[in-house]
């Protein structure tokens, strides 16, 4: 009876593993999709910075200077230090973001 219950234990498992690895591999698809979406602070430029929610001409090269005094970014929430970026601002545009 043991022998049988391990025949169709590994069975099972046989037959659960390629959707196991289908799963993990939508997974891994989505969170690239999520980042390739985001813009990167420390590599837009001004005309990729201002297709971001409450960012004009000004703010978007008031990014780069920041960007080139300052260094990269580590955090999207150094846009705070820069003038016409406040919390509301950041708030709408921090799903669009990411710091690479």
């Amino acid at each position: 009876m043991k022998a049988l219950k391990a025949v169709v234990m590994s069975f099972l498992l046989a037959l659960s593993l390629p959707a196991l690895a289908v799963e993990v591999d939508a997974v891994k698809d989505v969170a690239k999709t999520q980042t390739e979406n985001r813009i990167d602070l420390n590599n837009a430029d001004v005309t990729e910075l201002q297709e971001l929610k409450g960012v004009g001409p000004k703010t978007a090269e008031a990014i780069v200077q920041w960007r080139d005094s300052q260094g990269p970014f580590t955090s999207v929430d150094q846009l705070l230090a820069i003038k016409g970026i406040g919390e509301k601002t950041l708030a709408k545009m921090r799903d669009s973001l990411v710091v690479q």
